[in-house]
């Protein structure tokens, strides 16, 4: 019988090692699955690279972690914002490095990765400091740039509602990055709101697919 619930948040992270790279999904809070955060922080592991729209809010969930001293290097679209202060005090002591990306091309690399491409070209950033070193091309007389997928070892996610084959339905704007970045990693945990029983899930309504899930945790 297939049966990806877990019993405890520990139990769901545990799994995650020093050196991983980890997406977290989210747009702010929305969407943020700050339990599994939580939990990570405890479990303690360290030197992660961190995949985010952006690079946490005040002191808690991807702040918390960031605070922690957990993560050696983020990969988001929008770091500074007027409660991003933990991300500024260990950036500007260079205790923590930026790759920043257009949002668009943050998608669409995450998205390559869960597809199996080897790579895209985007007229994102094209002739800007962010193509420098990168490989561009003209295609139908415009410039594109070469951008390769960003996979990850694990992403964390959160789910409205869950069942125990991993199908996942999202509530409204918290639905934002976790569809795509559950596609991309080795393992995707996802947090929920219920685990309810198979077959309750409307099929139109799915919008994970359980082949994606290896763990669903109800908080």
């Amino acid at each position: 019988m297939i049966d990806k619930t877990s019993t405890s948040l520990y139990d769901a992270i545990k799994k995650i090692g020093d050196g991983s790279t980890v997406m977290i999904g989210g747009f702010g809070t929305a969407g943020q699955p700050a339990e599994l955060i939580n939990a990570l922080i405890e479990h303690g592991a360290k030197e992660l690279t961190v995949v985010n729209n952006n690079a946490g809010n005040g002191d808690h969930g991807l702040a918390a972690l960031l605070k922690a001293g957990q993560v050696k290097k983020i990969i988001c679209s929008f770091p500074r914002q007027s409660d991003s202060y933990e991300f500024d005090k260990l950036y500007f002591a260079k205790k923590i490095e930026l790759e920043l990306v257009p949002q668009g091309n943050l998608a669409a690399r995450i998205q390559a990765a869960g597809a199996g491409l080897g790579a895209i070209y985007t007229p994102t950033g094209y002739g800007t400091l962010l193509a420098e070193g990168k490989e561009c091309k003209q295609i139908n007389g415009k410039g594109y740039v070469l951008e390769y997928p960003i996979y990850a070892d694990f992403s964390l996610i959160k789910a409205h509602k869950g069942d125990r084959w991993g199908n996942l339905i999202y509530r409204k704007s918290a639905r934002n990055f976790g569809p795509i970045m559950a596609t991309a990693a080795k393992c995707t945990i996802a947090q929920v709101d219920e685990v309810v029983p198979l077959g309750e899930l409307d099929p139109e309504w799915i919008v994970t697919p359980g082949i994606f899930i290896k763990h669903v945790v109800a908080i």
